[in-house]
């Protein structure tokens, strides 16, 4: 999901996809960013069953219901057709959510309440399943407006086993690529950026083909913990600025502070350069299309490679309403903003997350460029 706690993105490939040849003669991040670069158009990165990919998505701007609540007004929108989904549920589902409790890693796809899970550990029509793991524990000691995930002044302690019991299932999964994310831990003197950067070393140690991000808090502005992330050996950084600045402080935990969020992807850039950069933003929270270009210019300044934009969906009703569902069109339309930014790759949908399908994109993206390859 878009969401500051991190994940692990779980991909249990079948037998033909793991006995792919990886790509020859080019360093991981050279073959990363051709990955990016020459990756699937949205159609190809959303899975179906969602309706708009098979029918134009200018058809949805006819559509009569309301979208969007008027000042003072308490009731909640009614959802929208697009984002009425089929939950696909089936043998991968079961097997994954059977393997994730024997290991105790817990899932932020469940935490969150993600409306994606059922596609994603279900595996689709592909039969790839992904998943979402948080590391550093289950409860965040941040209580962010758009976010269900529990929280607590003081959660438990880490699990010092969780880096290798993580690195060794994605090493028995076969994985790719995967995302480690994690709730936030401010009670810890790092934030827990040593707990991350141990679970990428080792996952390195026991793959190092295996490619890696980290999608992460912000660490209090604490760059030094931003270097730590960056030194471990990940291949990409993920910090999400979640919202426009001017409905942040409304949106986000009052520690969450825009300017903040940025200074971090700005810091893990002046450590290394060449590291492909990320971040998300949800819509339909109340911001203006002007706010919505001004948060993707601050991203291109701060040196943000990749950026996906998704609807904000209210978790529980304890949470931040849904002030408008933005059309597929609306969210087409920022796709091609983006691209002429200069951005590698945006992924604008109403169901995109911020690592939903991400494994899937990356292994079509390298699909692509071998029959590319081998064509030419």
């Amino acid at each position: 999901m878009m969401l500051r706690e991190t994940h692990v993105l779980l991909k249990a490939l079948n037998s033909t996809q793991k006995n792919c040849v990886r790509l020859q003669h080019k360093s991981r991040l050279e073959s990363l960013k051709e990955r990016i670069t020459g990756g699937p158009s949205l159609q190809e990165f959303i899975n179906n069953p969602d309706p708009v990919l098979n029918e134009d998505i200018n058809e949805w701007d006819s559509y009569e219901g309301k979208l969007r609540r008027g000042k003072g007004e308490s009731e909640r929108l009614r959802l929208p057709p697009w984002l009425k989904t089929k939950i696909p549920v089936g043998e991968n589902y079961a097997r994954l959510k059977d393997q994730l409790r024997k290991l105790n890693l817990s899932t932020v796809c469940e935490e969150a309440r993600c409306p994606n899970i059922g596609e994603c550990w279900g595996g689709g029509e592909h039969k790839t399943a992904t998943a979402t793991i948080m590391l550093l524990g289950d409860t965040c000691t941040r209580g962010c407006r758009f976010c269900s995930v529990k929280t607590s002044r003081a959660p438990p302690a880490p699990d010092p086993n969780e880096p290798v019991h993580t690195a060794t299932a994605i090493a028995s999964w076969g994985l790719d690529y995967v995302v480690l994310t994690s709730v936030d831990r401010d009670d810890l003197p790092d934030g827990g950026s040593n707990h991350f950067a141990k679970t990428v070393k080792e996952i390195k140690r026991q793959n190092d083909n295996i490619l890696v991000e980290c999608l992460v808090p912000d660490f209090r502005g604490d760059l030094t913990a931003v270097k730590t992330i960056v030194e471990s050996g990940l291949d990409v950084y993920a910090h999400n600025i979640e919202t426009v600045e001017a409905l942040t402080p409304f949106v986000r935990d009052r520690r969450a502070k825009y300017r903040q969020s940025l200074a971090t992807l700005e810091g893990a850039k002046s450590v290394n350069s060449d590291l492909i950069t990320k971040s998300s933003i949800m819509l339909g929270l109340g911001e203006t299309d002007e706010e919505i270009q001004q948060t993707l210019a601050d991203l291109r300044t701060a040196g943000v490679h990749c950026v996906t934009l998704g609807q904000y969906m209210q978790p529980t009703k304890r949470h931040l309403k849904v002030v408008e569902y933005v059309t597929p069109s609306k969210f087409k339309h920022w796709e091609e903003i983006g691209n002429s930014m200069g951005f590698l790759y945006v992924a604008s949908g109403p169901l995109v997350r911020s690592s939903y399908k991400a494994g899937e994109f990356f292994i079509a993206s390298i699909l692509k460029n071998r029959k590319t390859s081998r064509a030419s």
